[in-house]
């Protein structure tokens, strides 16, 4: 009667756990998740600071209370996309609002450090770019932390949960991109205009535009006409409309565009391949006047892709990128004897410089 008695106490207690853990088993695994999203969250703010404090190293001065409390407000920049529920006339809604936001980096960087030569100011202006772009993902992700510890929502903590060691990874690049563009170094993506640069050698270069750069030059029994960003300071060219006006007047052959690409998952860094189409990343202004210029004269549009991890093209170029260099001119060659005699190839560097 005695080991009856047990078993059926033992059994209620079992019943009970359960039944107390099945009511309180989301909030357990919310206090759970909370535990590591927290952490995580304040490594990123700690890194957003971090990034803030490199691209201040780079001022000729150190910031005055003033100036610190202009950075401070700087940081908290937006831009605020335009209407696209008519699509007719996005792009140029785009290239204005990419206009004005660079023009309003431009002021800042003059009105915080004014004795910087302008390849220094270009400097600056990625390294600011890098560092708002960090803070806003810890902000983001600051938010749905909050968010999650009101509403106690075990959902959402889970999908934060999900995608926070691709947050991570970003933010790390992010991070280590920053110091690199404050600081003047190549990144992954400056692959493009080097391939660029190294095709132009010591031929004599002339300035496009206040960021891009073009060269005239023979090679192989063709003329042509090579565009790439203005260095040595980071900037990412006006490729597009630079083409958009040459055309007007230069009877153009083809176009070759150079360009980093994001590989996938098992793919090798440093990997070449060519391609189809106008390979160009960002929001798609300068790609659409090439698109533009290329389908209203039918010409050909080949491309060469040298491949990385997102993250690797805002890091520090990485031997296997630069290694990539011969290859990309060996395809280049072949690409080059495919295009018909005449007319002029415009060969385009594709990326920050």
């Amino acid at each position: 009667m005695a080991l009856i008695n047990t078993d059926f106490w033992s059994q209620m207690l079992n019943f009970t756990f359960f039944i107390v853990f099945m009511l309180f088993y989301s909030r357990i695994m919310v206090t759970q998740i909370m535990f590591k999203l927290e952490k995580s969250t304040v490594m990123m703010e700690g890194m957003a600071n971090g990034a803030q404090k490199m691209v201040l190293k780079t001022l000729k001065k150190k910031p005055d209370e003033k100036t610190s409390k202009t950075i401070r407000r700087f940081m908290e920049m937006f831009v605020i996309p335009p209407v696209d529920l008519d699509p007719y006339g996005i792009v140029k809604k785009f290239e204005h609002l990419m206009d004005l936001e660079k023009d309003r980096f431009k002021y800042f960087v003059n009105q915080v450090s004014p004795e910087m030569n302008e390849e220094e100011k270009a400097n600056l202006m990625m390294g600011f770019s890098g560092a708002i772009a960090l803070y806003t993902l810890a902000k983001i992700l600051r938010h749905y932390v909050e968010l999650i510890k009101k509403t106690k929502s075990y959902n959402l903590a889970l999908i934060i949960q999900m995608e926070l060691p691709l947050i991570e990874r970003y933010a790390k690049a992010y991070y280590s991109g920053t110091e690199a563009l404050a600081n003047g170094w190549a990144i992954g993506d400056s692959i493009g205009p080097y391939v660029a640069a190294s095709f132009i050698g010591s031929d004599k270069i002339q300035v496009a535009d206040e960021e891009t750069v073009i060269c005239r030059k023979t090679h192989k029994g063709r003329d042509f006409i090579v565009l790439k960003a203005k260095g040595p300071g980071g900037r990412t060219g006006n490729e597009g409309r630079v083409l958009d006006a040459l055309a007007k007047k230069e009877k153009i052959a083809a176009i070759i565009t150079m360009d980093a690409a994001a590989k996938l998952e098992g793919e090798k860094t440093g990997s070449v391949a060519e391609g189809i189409g106008i390979a160009m990343g960002g929001i798609g202004v300068e790609r659409s006047y090439i698109e533009n210029v290329a389908v209203s004269r039918k010409l050909p549009m080949d491309n060469i892709i040298v491949k990385m991890g997102a993250e690797e093209a805002i890091m520090p170029m990485r031997s296997e990128i630069i290694d990539a260099a011969p290859k990309v001119f060996e395809l280049l060659d072949e690409i080059i004897e495919r295009q018909p005699k005449g007319g002029k190839i415009v060969l385009i560097g594709v990326g920050n410089t």
